[in-house]
């Protein structure tokens, strides 16, 4: 009875499809439609094949640093592979669905560093999460509600002091002192102060014009002055003079007027609390959406502090008493039978004798694709009809509560056993799901945001001296690790103004490296290069009148013959002749026709001129370099002084035709 009970908060499956896996939902609420049915308002949690391959490269950054971190034991393969169909991703999306679609309960909990990945798999029906999925906008977030337990979160408790030691840390650096209870003035004298404070407040707000509108009467301006600011003002009054209550009286009504203290229940005006209460309905203490969507002129300090502020009102009494009289008149519960309706994918009678594979429309030797098992008492198909694939009843199960397998298959995109696995740029989306995210060491990414445009981040010139010079504090290579990391930039600019002085005295350390002469290089080239056969050329085809009519077929496709077809008789590469199996170079072109360089359309080609070619010999080995790694950058070109008795015509020491650098 208790196991068919659903109540509001409990995780549940729900089922959409009698082929797909269970979706993971939380119960919100219960309600009773007019015709007598219960619908489930539910939170969606999704899987990892429910988010895309991007999103998966994402998630399984986090999972590996999440793993480095909490110093997780090794898992074998399988279970790093069934661990993957235990990680689920929270959303803020809400859905309605017949409550007879529940299928059974499950337990979902946030994954924190104490935790044992293990133990998930040693628990039936256990998931976990980490990550907040938006369906809207396609990004991957951490969950604002992480717990904070593990070693990195605890206090740093120095060590206790002995007997004759004293302590020697500056107590004005550590704290400030806000109130002496040990002061010469009574209780009675304090009370005293703090009513002429509030009147004072009271006064001043009589003085001001925007708040003689919020508050028109004398009762409502009272009571704003009664509120905790002015007494926290008044008590601080105190403080700062010594308890000397003429100084504090001075001090309460300076020569430009009376102290007007407010808080934020007085700076928000009506409709601002209005919008404030729908944005609170809406989003819950979300605090940063209702600033983004409502309340965008509004700080969040701001809105935090009104919100508590608001919560002692009688505003939010009112509110509460009507919520849980809602709640009252709503369903706390329901009770869902187990559904024993059998499931379209059975492929065998109950009735046939167990462990048989023979079934109408099924071939027979058929195994699981899950287990590899031969024998079950219930099979069911799975996967497309044509690959004529089956799980049997464990694995059907598994695959129905979990979204996937228990050992990588075909189907999931890893290969079955005794199978090579292709290269990684070939495999599909599934395959690459397939792959586990607890194997490789890289870090992850705290805040994974989604794809926007292209941008380029130009550094300054002293942002690349101060890499080098404070390469200690800066620590690039951790740097790139983790670049969700925040780095200091100004205290490592201010450190390199520091040092730069004294790295300029220290020789530079330079590795001259010898270079060979090109006549070397030119040598051991043509020694290395293979020998060519020159492909004899056919004769001429004359030009026909009708062939303009006539369909171009054979050399005209193909333009350039390879080497292979220059002696008529197809020869590879490699001295084995073809076989009459094999297909030939000439044939395979035919369906891939490649057009030669001659033959493309429209090209672009600089042509030197002679000045230009005059100008190369001015140019030293580094400067024809440097312009043809940056060819959009000028070429500054020193001339030697021309002979007094040539007259030559001046060359300009910057040209803006291009410089063509030939190899």
């Amino acid at each position: 009875m208790a196991a068919n009970m659903y109540r509001v908060g409990d995780y549940v499956y729900f089922e959409n499809s009698s082929s797909n896996p269970y979706m993971i939902r939380r119960i919100e609420e219960l309600n009773k439609t007019a015709n007598g049915n219960v619908e489930a308002k539910v939170v969606c949690l999704f899987r990892r094949r429910d988010i895309s391959g991007n999103l998966n490269t994402l998630a399984d950054s986090n999972a590996r640093e999440f793993e480095e971190e909490s110093k997780q034991p090794t898992l074998a393969e399988p279970q790093k592979h069934q661990l993957k169909h235990r990680e689920l991703f929270l959303s803020r999306q809400f859905e309605s669905l017949p409550a007879t679609h529940i299928r059974g309960k499950c337990n979902v909990t946030l994954l924190n560093e104490t935790d044992v990945l293990a133990g998930y798999l040693d628990k039936e029906d256990c998931f976990f999460y980490s990550l907040v999925f938006d369906p809207v906008q396609k990004t991957l977030l951490a969950d604002q509600g992480e717990i904070r337990v593990g070693s990195k979160y605890q206090a740093e408790i120095p060590d206790k002091l002995a007997e004759v030691e004293s302590d020697t840390r500056v107590q004005e650096k550590l704290e400030t002192k806000v109130w002496d209870p040990d002061n010469q003035l009574k209780d009675p004298q304090i009370d005293q102060f703090l009513v002429v404070a509030r009147a004072v407040g009271t006064f001043a707000r009589a003085l001001d014009c925007s708040s003689s509108i919020r508050q028109p009467s004398l009762h409502m301006s009272a009571a704003a002055a009664s509120r905790d600011i002015t007494l926290f003002h008044a008590m601080d009054t105190l403080q700062k003079n010594d308890y000397d209550l003429a100084k504090a009286m001075s001090t309460l009504v300076p020569q430009g007027g009376p102290v007007l203290c407010r808080d934020e229940m007085e700076e928000w005006s009506a409709s601002e609390a209005m919008l404030f209460e729908e944005a609170l309905e809406k989003y819950g203490k979300d605090f940063n959406d209702i600033r983004q969507d409502f309340l965008p002129w509004k700080s969040l300090a701001s809105v935090v502090q009104f919100y508590y502020m608001w919560k002692t009102t009688d505003r939010y009494i009112q509110q509460k008493r009507l919520k849980a009289a809602e709640a009252d008149s709503k369903l706390k519960q329901v009770y869902i039978p187990t559904y024993t309706k059998p499931n379209p994918n059975q492929i065998m009678v109950p009735g046939s004798k167990p462990g048989m594979n023979g079934a109408p429309g099924f071939q027979k030797g058929l195994s699981c694709e899950g287990c590899h098992t031969a024998q079950s008492p219930q099979w069911y198909a799975w996967g497309p009809s044509n690959m004529q694939c089956r799980l049997c009843a464990s694995c059907w199960i598994y695959w129905k509560k979990y979204g996937g397998l228990k050992t990588p298959t075909q189907l999931e995109g890893a290969a079955r056993a005794g199978s090579e696995s292709g290269p990684r740029g070939h495999m599909t989306r599934q395959e690459v799901q397939g792959l586990s995210p607890f194997t490789r060491n890289e870090g992850r990414a705290k805040l994974l945001a989604k794809n926007r445009q292209t941008f380029i981040l130009q550094t300054t010139k002293l942002t690349r001296i101060a890499r080098r010079v404070c390469e200690d504090i800066l620590q690039p290579r951790r740097a790139a690790r983790r670049p969700y990391a925040s780095i200091n930039a100004n205290a490592v600019k201010a450190e390199c103004i520091i040092r730069l002085p004294k790295a300029t005295k220290t020789p530079v350390k330079s590795k001259v490296i010898p270079r060979p002469s090109l006549a070397a290089i030119v040598k051991d080239l043509a020694i290395s290069a293979p020998l060519k056969l020159k492909a004899s050329r056919g004769p001429s085809t004359p030009i026909n009148r009708n062939q303009a009519s006539q369909p171009r077929v054979g050399q005209s496709l193909l333009g350039k013959r390879g080497f292979d077809s220059a002696s008529g008789a197809p020869f590879p590469a490699n001295g084995r002749p073809y076989t009459s199996g094999m297909r030939t170079t000439s044939q395979s072109v035919i369906k891939r026709q490649k057009v030669s360089q001659g033959e493309a359309p429209n090209p672009v080609v600089f042509v030197a001129t002679k000045d230009t070619r005059a100008l190369r010999k001015h140019l030293t080995q580094s400067e024809m370099r440097r312009a043809a790694r940056k060819p959009h950058l000028l070429v500054r070109i020193k001339l030697p002084p021309p002979p007094r008795s040539l007259a030559m015509p001046l060359i300009p020491s910057s040209t803006s035709e291009p410089i063509v650098l030939e190899d």
